[in-house]
């Protein structure tokens, strides 16, 4: 028989033992107490049921605290001296201008080409362009300093540049005006050595109605003398031969006039390098030479075709194309047989004497002497050109 209050087992009558509720402990948790050996998880799957109970338990013998609810709450109340530490103050941003910037403040590199080109900007202004546009290009990429820099290099450059070209325009203006004046200096100065007309080259005596050995070409053997110099690109030759050339022919074939035309050179300046006078002088020369009798029909087309001052003038095989002649003059202008004729004509009516004239140089075209006396009235009008021929043979 089994004594009361022992038992090897557990039987379906036999009622179950109870044991007295435990007092109900707040749990804490580690974190928030600093103390984790203080502190056991709630118990989970006991034979008991499925209450769970936390103990306390003392540090050095690990007996169950049975200082009662009053040391609980002791407890709480100390637990919650516990101050949480404060967070860590988060990192500050840098000021400006070095916001984002990983150790702090630094200066950014200069971009080179920036310094380049500020200097070479007072000694080279295409190279300091050239780097200035370049050091813009690669400082808005990078983000390198220098950009002052380069915009002054640019500045410097470009009026470098300007400043050259307008030196450069100014040069060459006044190497035009100036070289004119100095070649017709020294072509006066060559001819005038001894005060006597210039020798000429080519004098070979009379060539159809060129008569080279006096500078001139003549139509007619009337008794008045007329002298007529002109240039193949004066404008006013132009008129006045429009305006007189069918009276001159006229009196021509009557009789009443000997022609002498001076095809004058001095207008090459005005034709862009072609020395179209020189040209067109030799060319009628050619004209009168091979083809006398149609001189002063071959004249009145080199008016008719005038080309305007400024310009090259008529190319040679147009030159060819005005005569009017049974016999080609192409050979004679390609060779440009009397260019140099007609130059030294040239110098001889500038420089003077006129032989026989009242007047001792020619100061413009066109000029015209009646048997040695200058005409000065209006050069478009013919009936009065007529009366001063007619007036100086009475």
């Amino acid at each position: 028989m089994t004594p009361p209050g022992s038992s090897t087992g557990c039987s379906a009558g036999s009622p179950r033992r109870r044991h007295p509720p435990e007092p109900a402990v707040p749990a804490v948790s580690a974190s928030a107490v600093g103390r984790p050996d203080r502190v056991h998880p709630p118990r989970s799957g006991s034979t008991r049921g499925s209450s769970t109970m936390t103990e306390r338990t003392d540090d050095s013998t690990g007996a169950p605290d049975t200082a009662g609810p009053e040391a609980g709450a002791a407890g709480d109340q100390q637990t919650a001296s516990y101050a949480t530490p404060p967070a860590p103050a988060p990192y500050q941003v840098l000021p400006a201008p070095y916001a984002g910037q990983v150790g702090g403040p630094y200066a950014p590199r200069t971009n080179t080409l920036a310094i380049v080109s500020l200097v070479t900007g007072f000694c080279c202004s295409i190279a300091a362009v050239i780097t200035g546009h370049i050091a813009l290009g690669q400082i808005r990429r990078t983000g390198e300093a220098g950009r002052g820099l380069a915009i002054t290099g640019l500045v410097l450059g470009y009026v470098s540049l300007g400043f050259a070209a307008l030196l450069l325009v100014i040069l060459l203006f006044f190497t035009a005006a100036f070289g004119a004046i100095l070649t017709g200096v020294a072509n006066s100065a060559s001819s005038m050595g001894s005060g006597e007309p210039p020798v000429l080259e080519d004098a070979t005596g009379q060539t159809g109605a060129a008569y080279l050995d006096d500078g001139y070409l003549q139509v007619g053997n009337g008794a008045a003398v007329v002298d007529l110099y002109i240039d193949p690109m004066c404008p006013y030759c132009g008129q006045f031969d429009i305006a007189n050339g069918d009276s001159l022919a006229a009196m021509v074939d009557e009789g009443t006039i000997t022609l002498r035309l001076h095809s004058l050179t001095f207008l090459d300046q005005a034709s862009q390098g072609s020395e179209y006078s020189t040209r067109a002088s030799a060319a009628l020369t050619c004209e009168a030479a091979i083809n006398p009798d149609s001189t002063l029909d071959y004249l009145a087309a080199l008016f008719l075709n005038q080309p305007a001052e400024g310009t090259t003038g008529l190319s040679n095989d147009e030159l060819v194309a005005l005569s009017s002649g049974s016999a080609p003059i192409a050979d004679c202008v390609a060779s440009e047989r009397y260019q140099d004729w007609s130059q030294q004509n040239t110098d001889a009516a500038l420089s003077g004497p006129i032989p026989g004239a009242d007047i001792t140089s020619i100061q413009g075209t066109p000029t015209v002497l009646v048997n040695g006396s200058q005409y000065g009235g209006p050069i478009n009008d013919p009936q009065a050109l007529v009366e001063f021929i007619r007036g100086a043979t009475a």
